[in-house]
Protein backbone atom coordinates (compact mmCIF):
# COMPACT_ATOMS: atom_id res chain seq x y z
CA UNK A 1 0.00 0.00 0.00
CA UNK A 2 1.18 3.59 -0.64
CA UNK A 3 0.10 6.94 0.13
CA UNK A 4 1.44 10.15 -1.40
CA UNK A 5 1.03 13.44 0.91
CA UNK A 6 0.00 15.96 -1.42
CA UNK A 7 0.11 18.87 0.90
CA UNK A 8 2.24 21.25 -1.23
CA UNK A 9 0.84 20.36 -4.72
CA UNK A 10 -2.12 21.91 -2.98
CA UNK A 11 -1.39 24.55 -1.61
CA UNK A 12 0.09 25.36 -4.98
CA UNK A 13 -2.98 25.26 -6.51
CA UNK A 14 -4.08 27.39 -3.85
CA UNK A 15 -1.47 30.16 -4.43
CA UNK A 16 0.31 29.74 -0.85
CA UNK A 17 3.68 30.20 -1.54
CA UNK A 18 4.92 29.57 2.40
CA UNK A 19 4.07 27.83 5.11
CA UNK A 20 3.82 31.09 7.36
CA UNK A 21 1.19 31.78 5.31
CA UNK A 22 -0.14 28.53 4.95
CA UNK A 23 0.02 29.18 9.23
CA UNK A 24 -2.05 33.01 8.92
CA UNK A 25 -4.74 31.04 6.59
CA UNK A 26 -5.19 28.12 9.30
CA UNK A 27 -5.82 30.64 11.58
CA UNK A 28 -7.98 32.92 9.75
CA UNK A 29 -10.15 30.68 8.37
CA UNK A 30 -10.17 27.75 10.62
CA UNK A 31 -9.29 29.38 14.21
CA UNK A 32 -6.44 26.65 14.35
CA UNK A 33 -3.04 27.58 15.45
CA UNK A 34 -0.64 24.88 14.30
CA UNK A 35 3.37 25.80 15.23
CA UNK A 36 6.06 26.62 12.61
CA UNK A 37 7.79 23.45 13.30
CA UNK A 38 4.66 21.35 12.69
CA UNK A 39 3.88 23.01 9.65
CA UNK A 40 7.45 22.69 8.39
CA UNK A 41 7.02 19.05 8.92
CA UNK A 42 3.85 18.80 7.08
CA UNK A 43 5.68 20.60 3.95
CA UNK A 44 8.54 18.68 3.92
CA UNK A 45 7.63 15.05 3.85
CA UNK A 46 5.31 12.76 4.35
CA UNK A 47 3.48 12.38 8.00
CA UNK A 48 2.99 9.12 10.02
CA UNK A 49 0.02 10.38 11.69
CA UNK A 50 -2.32 13.71 11.36
CA UNK A 51 -4.84 14.59 14.31
CA UNK A 52 -8.03 14.82 13.14
CA UNK A 53 -8.11 18.09 14.07
CA UNK A 54 -5.36 19.67 12.15
CA UNK A 55 -6.82 17.65 8.88
CA UNK A 56 -10.46 19.33 9.63
CA UNK A 57 -7.86 22.31 9.54
CA UNK A 58 -6.46 21.75 6.41
CA UNK A 59 -9.25 21.00 4.50
CA UNK A 60 -11.47 23.75 5.71
CA UNK A 61 -8.25 26.29 4.96
CA UNK A 62 -7.31 24.69 1.67
CA UNK A 63 -11.05 23.89 0.25
CA UNK A 64 -10.21 20.39 -0.17
CA UNK A 65 -11.04 17.24 1.03
CA UNK A 66 -8.87 14.01 3.03
CA UNK A 67 -8.60 12.34 -0.04
CA UNK A 68 -6.77 15.25 -2.14
CA UNK A 69 -4.56 15.44 0.83
CA UNK A 70 -3.75 11.71 0.10
CA UNK A 71 -3.35 9.64 -2.36
CA UNK A 72 -3.95 6.27 -1.93
CA UNK A 73 -2.28 3.33 -4.21
CA UNK A 74 -2.52 -0.17 -3.41
CA UNK A 75 0.33 -2.25 -3.97
CA UNK A 76 -0.48 -5.39 -6.00
CA UNK A 77 -0.21 -8.50 -3.59
CA UNK A 78 1.99 -11.09 -4.57
CA UNK A 79 0.11 -14.23 -5.24
CA UNK A 80 1.29 -17.47 -3.20
CA UNK A 81 1.66 -20.87 -5.24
Amino acid sequence: MALEWKLREIMAERHIKSGAELGRRLQDTAGYRLSAPSICALMKEQPRLVKADTMEALCMTLSCTPSDLWIFSPTPREEKN
